[in-house]
């Protein structure tokens, strides 16, 4: 036996070990607090150590409890940012994954890998009204949208072969409500973030499609060629999507490609398919399944509705890569359609997890995160000392303490900042933060299939209950 080799009863053990941990976790999951009690020094001290260069053997799994005391909690009370738990029967298909250590290249790579993979893609396809699509599970919705928008340059303003030099700059729209996905994407692009047209929106934070309407005739009269609507399917701050069958009938009328990041919200039209008309209409789109399918991290993807565009934006492959069979399913591969060439199985816990729980399962949990979020509205909109800031269109809401009645809005911001310092000090309930109209918001988000009524109604008591400390 090599010196990295250990037997299969050596491994047996060492994985139940594991699955024991992983089980005991979950059991206190709830009674966990939501932010751990560490600092960053005490951090550095337990995991910032020297590479041992003898093997510690079955010491070194000991430490894995002190890396599950110092996590974050994600329970049913974790509201921050667009996580919740990661579903456990889809943890048990990364552990797999990772054994069998499929490259998810090509079919002759692994043939049952990618070949789940594409059926997992057309699922999820169907599942968001969109049947026919195809695309690529990615590491989350920045590289989504980062190959999404590589597609429409590409389409628009080709620059694969000789780059875009000496080339009118090109116009990308998209609401100021933009998650900061989409500016980073168009800097790396070669697009440049100066030619990224910002669109105002109405009071609920959706995109104005006369407003873009305007900037697009206002650039075609100036010479600016357009490269690329990008709508949301539920904006990061509150959850807004975007007017998408007007804006996908502006972006048509055209020739200009429409890019939806539904990283967040697309994956909501199972259960409210009504908020999402026009979804179909658009040429690429977003999603992520470690969202709100409550996946493990990480799982993207990406879909589009012309593969030909793909390959054109994608396609360039090695002799050494080159493949062996003419037929179509042998002969597939996901480089060819995508800006990865290795990638890990990502397919196979979302496969597992959604054969194992059905997809009326998930069409429920997601129906409870909406209903949760109207209830935490209601019982925000029942405090005097609370205000809620926007519309609650998918599971986000924006709130903030108004500190005091005759209080400024620069002190209601400091206030709203220490109390959500406050607030995740306690460790009770974890929210995160938004700034709408330069107000410095609490943001609840809820994509998490743990959380009970009982969560949402710890929020309103357990805010009021910082505040009174940031008073005092």
């Amino acid at each position: 036996m090599n010196s990295l080799e250990i037997s299969n009863d050596d491994f047996r053990r060492l994985a139940a070990e594991v699955v024991a941990l992983s089980a005991e976790y979950l059991s206190v999951l709830d009674a966990r607090s939501i932010f751990p009690n560490t600092s960053g020094a005490e951090t550095e001290q337990v995991f910032a150590l020297d590479l041992p260069e003898q093997g510690l053997g079955d010491r070194a799994l000991a430490d894995l409890r002190q890396v599950m005391e110092r996590a974050r909690a994600q329970n049913g009370r974790f509201f921050g940012y667009v996580q919740g738990a990661g579903e456990p029967v889809a943890a048990l298909g990364d552990l797999l994954a990772s054994v069998i250590n499929q490259n998810m290249t090509a079919w002759r790579s692994s043939p049952a890998g990618v070949t789940v993979e594409r059926t997992v893609v057309r699922w999820l396809a169907e599942a968001v009204g969109c049947r026919g699509f195809l695309g690529t599970l990615t590491g989350g919705g920045s590289a989504a949208n980062l190959m999404g928008l590589a597609m429409a340059r590409e389409t628009k303003t080709p620059g694969n072969e000789q780059g875009l030099w000496n080339k009118t700059a090109g116009v990308v729209y998209a609401s100021q409500q933009i998650h900061m996905a989409v500016p980073k994407a168009v800097a790396m692009l070669g697009i440049g973030r100066e030619n990224l047209r910002y669109i105002p929106c109405d009071d609920s934070y959706r995109m104005i499609p006369s407003e873009l309407e305007r900037a697009i005739r206002e650039d075609e009269g100036r010479g600016r060629p357009a490269i690329s609507v990008v709508a949301s399917a539920g904006t990061v701050n509150t959850g807004a999507v975007d007017p998408l069958r007007e804006i996908a009938e502006i972006a048509h009328a055209r020739g200009i490609w429409m890019h939806v990041d539904g990283a967040y919200g697309a994956l909501a039209a199972l259960a409210a398919p009504e908020k999402f008309d026009g979804l179909n209409l658009v040429d690429s789109l977003s999603l992520d399944p470690h969202k709100w399918l409550y996946q493990p991290l990480d799982c993207g993807c990406l879909l589009y509705r012309d593969v030909e565009k793909a390959r054109k934006t994608f396609r360039y492959t090695g002799t050494y890569a080159k493949q062996l069979s003419s037929d179509p399913i042998e002969g597939f591969a996901f480089f060819e359609e995508s800006i990865e060439l290795s990638r890990r199985f990502r397919a196979l816990k979302l496969w597992l997890s959604l054969r194992y729980h059905g997809l009326a399962s998930f069409r429920a949990a997601i129906h409870r995160d909406l209903d949760h979020a109207q209830r935490l509205a209601r019982s925000i909109d029942g405090s005097p000392l609370l205000e809620r800031l926007a519309p609650v269109e998918l599971s986000a809401v924006c709130f903030r303490h108004l500190a005091s009645r005759e209080a400024p809005e620069e002190k209601r911001n400091w206030f709203n900042l220490e109390l959500l310092k406050k607030i995740i000090g306690r460790g009770k309930i974890y929210l995160s933060n938004a700034e709408l109209q330069g107000k410095f918001c609490l943001r609840a988000c809820i994509v998490n299939y743990l959380t009970k009524d009982s969560d949402i109604d710890t929020v309103v008591p357990e805010v009021l209950a910082a505040a009174q400390e940031v008073q005092a």
